[in-house]
């Protein structure tokens, strides 16, 4: 599969703080379902930062779609707007991702500055409202909406323009159990669809569903591992060493017992749901 992006050698510090960032290296192909997974303040957020052009590596090097990710590059066209127009990042805090006045007008946002015709646009906008079932809020303000109405409506925000790649910062953080399930089924058919998806997440209990390969960074802000999701889970002196599970001690007479500790449930699809289809996504595997 093509690559999506190429990180190298990247290192970033925010001003007078220590590294966020130490040298870390990896590729992304299309299609893929990645996971970047650390402890809080190990970095994963700056990477999706770096990865979406907000910010830029202080040494090393970004590369998406084959062009190094700079300032001069994403204020060039073509790459620049086909970049912004291709790569949505969905922040943790929906708060910081949501502006307008009505779910309608932030769904509209984006496509009125790509001067989309706005047959075009109302015809996006049913679609993700649809997938995202979140017809009954055109009208809202998101300033007035749950935690999880926010994080949909953020997320439509950023499939009406149809991205082919989407990075995700804590995708599921504050969610009720019903929003978490449903935001992960429409994630999984995203990516069967043939969308690129990378996601920052602490939670180990959510990495079978967001992804299928792992890239694990330390608390001193380098890779530690990279791997299939499912062996990265089952290397419990890796996830203690990064501070991603804890170890009880267990005390039998002289003989003291470490043993790790961390969930890793299953996600239980329930039968007679609505199906969700996907937007008209052009990309397929194979």
């Amino acid at each position: 599969m093509p690559e999506i992006f190429s990180v190298d050698d990247v290192s970033y510090a925010y001003p007078g703080q220590g590294p966020s960032l130490a040298g870390v290296s990896f590729q992304v192909s299309a299609g893929e379902r990645v996971a970047l997974v650390g402890a809080n303040g190990s970095g994963k957020t700056t990477l999706l930062q770096l990865l979406d052009g907000l910010y830029f590596p202080q040494a090393g090097s970004v590369t998406a779609f084959g062009e190094r990710l700079t300032e001069a590059s994403l204020d060039r066209p073509p790459f620049g707007p086909r970049f912004r127009q291709s790569v949505g990042l969905l922040f943790q805090n929906s708060d910081a991702q949501l502006f307008c006045a009505s779910v309608e007008e932030e769904l509209a946002f984006a496509p009125l500055q790509l001067r989309w015709p706005r047959e075009a646009i109302e015809q996006r906008m049913r679609d993700a409202l649809e997938l995202l079932e979140i017809a009954h809020l055109r009208e809202r303000s998101p300033q007035n909406l749950s935690g999880g109405e926010k994080k949909r409506v953020a997320l439509a925000s950023l499939l009406v323009v149809s991205p082919s790649v989407l990075l995700l910062d804590e995708p599921t953080a504050g969610l009720d159990p019903r929003s978490q399930s449903l935001l992960l089924e429409i994630l999984e058919q995203l990516w069967e669809s043939g969308m690129t998806i990378v996601t920052a997440t602490h939670d180990l209990t959510l990495l079978p569903h967001l992804a299928d390969r792992a890239l694990v960074l330390g608390e001193d802000h380098r890779l530690a591992a990279a791997g299939p999701a499912a062996e990265i889970l089952e290397n419990d002196d890796l996830l203690l060493a990064v501070n991603l599970i804890h170890a009880h001690t267990h005390r039998h007479g002289a003989v003291v017992h470490l043993h790790p500790h961390h969930h890793i449930t299953a996600h239980e699809h329930e039968h007679g749901e609505p199906h969700h289809h996907v937007l008209g996504h052009e990309h397929r595997h194979g």
